[in-house]
């Protein structure tokens, strides 16, 4: 072990700007995040290399180079250009005042953009007169990315039920209209105010349609393209068909989805169709529908100019054919068979829709109205039949029911967890993603949410009857921007934004709420990471320049040499610096012992098996004892390349820890042994590698550290209290 004498110390300590300039050229890499200093003019005087890797280039140094930044170009977070006598820095150096997480956007020269979260503080002398700044910034665009994405989500699925092709209507179970979009408005004329609260029935025109629809939805049925009648606000009738199922509490209907579908087009198809029905005896050759008679072979027998066209074949051709001849197969069978009976007088009329195909090979939908003319005894002279062509009406039926398949699926692919309750806070319904939320399936009729547990941003407990919904129904009024925590019956936590909303019936009273549950836990996570390094980088630089400050200066005092004192305070920097580097390659969290060891020991005795062993238990430890056992090891290491037991071939070292449950925490132990090397014999006097030690154990760590200079080689032990993290 070497004893080096000091020198004088300086008589004036340097201030952090100069103690930052004289720093090594590589030192402010070993900082995890980027950071430049400033000279009090604003010249960029320092940067590391992950300034650079984010500016996208390499900035000028001194008076002429880059001034205030290292960017390409600056923008203030609206995108407007941003001079850099005007940045941060700048009225940073001109005020003296320190800036906390402002964001600027920094362009590189090769166009791209990032979002960047800015601390500046500036560093003054002694008597406060500002000589530079410091600036440590980070790339935050993912996170403003994320809000851009939730931001659109929550306007695509209010965007989902406003602006829908299809009309949707929610009626309480009181058959009260809760919430109606555009196109159901749109569809009758009535403005918000004038059909959302009153009563569906007031919509009818049949009132035993109305109470037959409740009636179904009341005992559990669903309703397909139920037909019905509405009275649009212009005084108009509205044909349409209804598609609905309903919720329920307690066996009882709560409310009801319905959309809306007008089909007053097609109805009045279908009258204009019937109305020829009627007219077929007197104006058969002027119908505007197809009207035939066919034989009991169901040769045709006549035809009018309407199933021509409809056919798209000349009449001298359909009457040389049967009408199953232009019959598309699928249906053939069927109309074949129906035919056959009404022929027997199994039936007097039947009515079929089945597929006919054109020449050319085009596919029409036909309605097939067949009835029979019979003869004084009975007997089966021939068949009417009446065709419709209802091709347009099959493709929008078809249109339809996509339309309604798609929005069914939409709504079982929400993916914001969404409940509603009664005005007493009940839960009244919840959807899947409330289930997956909740880590749990809530019961209808509890009280405010579907969470299990709840907890406000701080951490303290939020009782459910102090929740965002709970003040949303007590004061009647929407709750926007707040945050909560729900916790799940395994222990797992979710951050999320509730959006209740109070409902009310046509009087106004309150009738209950809907709530939505976004999670927001990436978001959380991102901001809680960004708080996490920011926090930890600030205390970083100030304990790094604090230690490289110690050292340089117990460094200087030992020397005997100023070389010596220079490659002895290098080599503790670098030891510093692969401290750090361990510690950013996992992000300053926990750190395995037994792999923090192998790279700080390894590198000084390279790889000489048999003769360096370590191991210990498995265990985790903090940055804090990371930073103190690295200094410890390089400096026994140190000395025992140069003076111990690994400076001759036949030396041998073994490192080895335990941990052991105490009633206060878990005590490390650690023993350093060396052996074969040659013989020991105690220093006459502590030296700085000693004095380094014994203060990053007994000071830094509160332990104890005991040195031992046995003649067959140096014993180290020391022991300290750690929280035990397994590895």
């Amino acid at each position: 072990m070497s004893n080096i004498e000091a020198f004088p110390l300086e008589t004036r300590t340097p201030s952090e700007y100069e103690s930052l300039v004289s720093m090594g050229a590589n030192a402010l890499d070993a900082i995890p995040g980027a950071v430049y200093l400033c000279d009090r003019q604003g010249w960029l005087v320092r940067y590391n290399s992950e300034a650079e890797a984010l500016w996208g280039r390499t900035p000028l140094l001194g008076e002429g180079g880059d001034r205030f930044c290292g960017s390409y170009r600056l923008y203030l977070p609206d995108g407007t250009p941003l001079a850099f006598e005007d940045c941060p820095m700048a009225s940073a150096l001109e005020d003296g005042a320190a800036t906390r997480n402002q964001e600027v956007l920094i362009e590189r020269p090769d166009g791209t953009r990032l979002v960047a979260l800015v601390n500046i503080r500036a560093l003054k002398d002694s008597q406060g007169t500002v000589q530079g700044a410091i600036n440590c910034f980070q790339d935050v665009s993912a996170h403003h990315a994320l809000e851009q994405e939730l931001r659109r989500k929550n306007a695509d699925l209010e965007d989902f039920f406003e602006n829908s092709a299809v009309g949707l209507h929610i009626v309480s179970g009181d058959g009260i209209i809760l919430r109606a979009n555009k196109a159901e408005l749109a569809l009758l004329g009535y403005p918000a105010d004038e059909y959302i609260g009153r009563p569906i029935a007031d919509f009818h025109v049949d009132e035993p349609v109305i109470g037959d629809i409740l009636g179904k939805l009341s005992s559990g049925e669903c309703l397909e393209s139920y037909p019905a009648r509405l009275k649009a606000k212009d005084g108009s009738i509205k044909y349409v068909t209804i598609t609905s199922n309903g919720r329920f509490e307690d066996g009882k209907l709560f409310n009801t989805r319905c959309f809306t579908v007008d089909m007053t087009c097609v109805h009045t198809a279908e009258a204009a169709r019937q109305e020829s029905d009627d007219r077929l005896s007197a104006t058969y050759e002027a119908a505007t529908i197809g009207i035939a008679e066919a034989g009991a072979d169901g040769r045709l027998l006549r035809v009018n100019d309407a199933l021509c066209n409809m056919l798209g074949r000349s009449r001298e051709e359909l009457l040389d054919m049967t009408f199953l001849d232009y019959t598309h197969t699928d249906s053939h069978d069927q109309d074949a068979a129906l035919y056959a009976r009404q022929v027997a007088g199994e039936l007097d009329h039947y009515v079929l829709r089945k597929r006919a195909f054109k020449p050319d090979g085009e596919t029409v939908y036909l309605d097939i109205h067949s009835s029979s003319v019979r003869d004084t005894h009975g007997g089966f002279r021939y068949g009417v039949r009446v065709l419709q062509d209802v091709t347009l009406a099959r493709r929008m039926e078809n249109q339809i029911r996509d339309s309604e398949r798609h929005m069914r699926n939409l709504l079982e692919a929400l993916p914001a967890a969404v409940y509603t309750t009664d005005a007493q806070g009940r839960i009244t319904f919840f959807n899947r993603a409330a289930i997956e939320l909740s880590g749990r399936t809530p019961q209808l009729g509890d009280l405010w949410c579907v969470t299990w547990k709840l907890f406000n941003t701080d951490g303290s407990f939020l009782p459910h009857d102090q929740c965002p919904m709970a003040v949303a129904l007590k004061e009647n009024r929407a709750i926007r921007g707040v945050e909560a925590i729900a916790e799940r019956p395994d222990g797992s936590r979710v951050p999320f934004t509730p959006y209740p909303t109070p409902l009310h019936d046509a009087e106004g009273n309150l009738v209950g709420a809907i709530n939505m549950l976004v999670d927001i836990s990436e978001r959380k996570q991102a901001e809680d990471r960004q708080k996490t390094l920011i926090d930890e980088l600030n205390h970083r630089v100030k304990n790094t320049l604090a230690t490289v400050q110690s050292l340089a200066g117990q460094t200087s005092r030992n020397a005997e040499s100023a070389k010596e004192g220079y490659n002895r305070f290098e080599a503790r920097l670098l030891a510093l610096s692969r401290a750090h580097d361990l510690l950013t390659r996992r992000h300053w969290g926990h750190t395995p012992l037994a792999s923090l060891a192998q790279e700080v020991l390894l590198p000084i005795f390279g790889a000489e098996p048999g003769r360096v062993t370590i191991e210990g238990d498995g265990i985790d430890v903090d940055t804090r004892v990371a930073l103190s056992l690295t200094m410890t090891l390089n400096e026994l290491a140190i000395n025992a390349l140069k003076y111990g037991a690994m400076s001759i071939e036949t030396g041998r070292l073994s490192v080895n820890w335990n941990v052991q449950p105490q009633s206060n925490g878990t005590l490390l132990t650690l023993d350093w042994r060396e052996q074969g090397g040659p013989p020991v014999s105690p220093p006459e006097r502590e030296g700085l590698g000693s004095r380094l030690m014994k203060r990053c154990i007994e000071r830094d760590l509160g332990g104890v550290f005991v040195l031992t200079y046995a003649p067959e080689g140096v014993l180290c032990r020391f022991s300290f209290m750690v929280a035990e993290h397994s590895a």
